[in-house]
């Protein structure tokens, strides 16, 4: 399974932002983040999220919900 965990780098180590049990030789990915992007993939991960789930198909389930 594949989970994304926030972390920075501290003095020269990734440091998890979390507390998670890894055991020891645990295998992971590291994508790294510019600042300088981090917006741009924000906002073009939001146009793909709006698109899923601000539609006129769901709102048959919101009224199923009401009643």
């Amino acid at each position: 399974m594949l989970k994304t965990l926030p972390a920075i780098i501290h003095e020269g180590k990734i440091e998890l932002l979390e507390h998670v049990d890894l055991p020891e030789g645990t295998r992971v990915l590291v994508t790294l983040l510019p600042d300088d992007e981090t917006e741009f993939w924000l906002r073009a991960s939001q146009v793909s999220l709006d698109t899923i789930w601000d539609n006129a198909e769901d709102d048959v389930y919101a009224q199923l919900l009401k009643k």
